[in-house]
């Protein structure tokens, strides 16, 4: 298989395994997801999604966030990664929101990449769910697994996203970026992979 071909195996797999996948960090708006993907940077969605509930209860809104006190959120999300960095920026973006954007989480990449603590990778996260703007955010998972599939040379996780632009149609990207993440985690994790269980790579390495 060609790389075009092996990118055309991969959609049409994971279209049978996952046809409707779900975003898997916890949200109900923009401004939430936002916060939920910008909390999951260094660790699990699993574990975003037991704090931000007592966080939304809390401040489920820019206003509300930004009249919390750093303290106040460092001791609710205390228990994931980096949460000193993650509370400063979480109150400073929500008060940059309320002063420039009214409180509304701006839909351009650009604004948000200004945002503290926002990447490129939330960025794409929330321009591609929030917004339903063609992206292609690259987690660990698809930047081990395009590498894995022969799709990209894993360099770096900027030239990874670009090959799978290149290689996936846009109108895909959305939803494969999503169902490329749960296959990682079921099918091809990093730690203890068994390439028997593993049949997408295992029909391209075959090849």
């Amino acid at each position: 298989m060609n790389k075009k071909e092996r990118a055309q195996f991969v959609i049409e797999q994971l279209e049978k395994l996952y046809p409707q996948p779900p975003i898997p960090l916890d949200h109900t708006d923009p401004f939430t997801l936002l916060v939920a993907v910008m909390l999951s940077a260094q660790t699990t969605d699993k574990k975003v999604n037991e704090v931000t509930p007592d966080l939304f209860a809390r401040a489920n809104n820019a206003k509300a966030m930004s009249l919390l006190e750093v303290d106040e959120i460092k001791e609710i999300i205390k228990q994931i990664g980096l949460s000193n960095t993650k509370a400063k920026n979480l109150k400073r973006l929500s008060e940059i929101l309320v002063e420039k954007y009214d409180g509304e989480v701006p839909s351009t990449f650009e604004e948000l990449e200004e945002l503290p603590g926002i990447g490129h990778k939330t960025a794409s996260v929330v321009m591609s769910q929030a917004f339903g703007h063609p992206a292609f955010p690259v987690d660990t998972h698809i930047h081990r697994l395009m590498n894995r599939w022969k799709l990209s040379n894993g360099k770096s996780v900027e030239q990874t996203e670009k090959d799978a632009k290149r290689l996936f149609p846009i109108e895909t990207w959305n939803k494969l970026h999503l169902q490329i993440i749960y296959y990682g985690r079921e099918f091809s994790p990093a730690r203890s992979w068994n390439l028997e269980k593993d049949f997408i790579s295992k029909k391209i390495l075959s090849k």
